[in-house]
């Protein structure tokens, strides 16, 4: 089977191609799944800063040799193990695995949830991590109904599922991205928008109960200003910011000054570790299939242009979420 191949975890610059691997082997509680679309991401793009930066110091050890990359697809059921209970071949599923961006994935049951019927292959396969990453950040500010949440890079892969989510929770939103993005956001279900090139939300206005920090480009203090006296500030990750030794250095020192200070302010500071979950895999279908969580696809791409669209990618995608399509 044809797979993109990556040959270090620091850079997709000539280090992803293509290449025919060898077929999975289907386990006995294990899914064979065709892939029809993954997201268009290599390992960390768009993860929590934290496991950004611990993902970098552990590469920094050990190189992959023929490693495939991507994390969330959707695709057709081909076969099933023995004990598998859940599924049977020929059903269209959704979820996570390593190496999806592969025609062909085989995973565990616990990693898979029927598609929503109302989404697309392309939009169901950018679901699973980014929505992991926005469900997770609102669970960790304890996003109530009523609450003044900020989303800090609301036009990116993660920040257009958050606007989503907070507004499910009955949230007031505002959205914070550029100008060209403004239209996205508000259609998404945002209350406010701030064009950041123009108004900077951490000077003056109003402050909020709740900031979902994912652009990364504000320092604490700053931050912290725009935090109501016992808010929570949720630090998340860096939209649509290449990834550099400068810029994962800046997240690690930002998470660790944040767990210093903590106990001794009213107001959190916390870092999101992001984990990977059937039940909030379901939580997330059922979002989408009662129309209030829409997967916004920027593009797709062929696998045969994979790795250069993915060597764009890299210098920065802060709208929506791109997507290989791995068959018809």
């Amino acid at each position: 089977m044809k797979a993109l191949v990556q040959d270090s975890y620091v850079s997709a610059e000539g280090v992803v191609h293509i290449e025919d691997i060898e077929m999975p082997v289907v386990g006995d509680d294990e899914v064979l799944v065709r892939v029809r679309a993954a997201s268009g991401k290599l390992y960390g793009w768009d993860l929590p800063a934290i496991v950004q930066s611990i993902g970098r110091m552990t590469a920094r050890f050990r190189k992959p040799k023929g490693h495939v990359p991507g994390l969330d697809f959707a695709g057709e059921i081909e076969a099933v193990g023995k004990d598998v209970v859940q599924f049977r071949p020929g059903g269209a599923v959704f979820g996570w695995s390593k190496g999806a961006l592969a025609e062909y994935v085989s995973v565990t049951e616990d990693a898979l949830a029927v598609k929503p019927t109302n989404v697309s292959f392309a939009e169901a396969a950018t679901i699973a991590i980014s929505g992991f990453t926005a469900l997770q950040a609102l669970r960790k500010g304890r996003v109530e109904s009523g609450q003044h949440v900020l989303i800090a890079g609301a036009s990116g892969g993660v920040g257009t599922f958050a606007v989503q989510l907070a507004k499910a929770l009955g949230a007031d939103v505002t959205g914070v991205c550029s100008k060209n993005n403004l239209d996205l956001v508000r259609s998404l279900g945002a209350d406010h928008t701030i064009d950041y090139t123009k108004e900077d939300f951490t000077r003056g206005g109003p402050r909020y109960d709740v900031i979902l920090d994912m652009a990364g480009n504000h320092s604490l203090s700053e931050l912290r200003r725009a935090l109501g006296p016992d808010g929570t500030l949720v630090m998340v990750g860096q939209a649509g910011i290449p990834m550099s030794e400068q810029s994962w250095l800046k997240s690690l020192s930002r998470w660790l000054r944040a767990a210093v200070w903590s106990p001794f302010i009213d107001q959190r500071l916390v870092a999101l570790i992001q984990t990977r979950s059937k039940e909030d895999l379901l939580a997330l279908k059922d979002f989408s299939e009662a129309g209030k969580l829409t997967p916004i696809v920027t593009a797709t791409y062929p696998l045969s242009e994979a790795p250069e669209a993915i060597e764009r990618l890299e210098e920065g995608h802060g709208r929506g979420r791109v997507v290989i399509e791995l068959s018809a």
